[in-house]
């Protein structure tokens, strides 16, 4: 499974990458705690709304703290999603811990 750092990922999105950036945490997590521009897919909904996602985009997908973002990554395979998908290695927490330290930890 391929990963990206914090750091790495502040740096493409810095340089105007095409980075489509989905977070699997749950609503209530959403709501205390984003990445700006990140698309809310909670973990349990992945697969049926795949064809939210899109293929042709480079895709971090990241979580609290890259677990649930590494299953998420696993079903969207498994679903055949053929797009280019990478895990946030330390998810949220490494973004507040490496990039942002204005979001909040929990």
């Amino acid at each position: 499974m391929q990963e990206i750092t914090a750091t790495e990922l502040k740096q493409r999105l810095d340089s105007d990458a095409d980075i489509q950036l989905i977070d699997v945490r749950q609503p209530d997590e959403y709501a205390f705690a984003k990445i700006e521009g990140a698309k809310l897919i909670p973990l349990g909904d992945v697969v049926k709304r795949m064809n939210e996602i899109d293929e042709n985009r480079e895709t971090v997908i990241h979580c609290k703290m890259g677990g649930r973002s590494a299953k998420a990554i696993e079903v969207l395979q498994k679903a055949g999603f053929r797009g280019d998908l990478k895990n946030l290695k330390g998810g949220i927490t490494a973004w507040s811990n490496e990039v942002d330290s204005k979001v909040p930890k929990y």
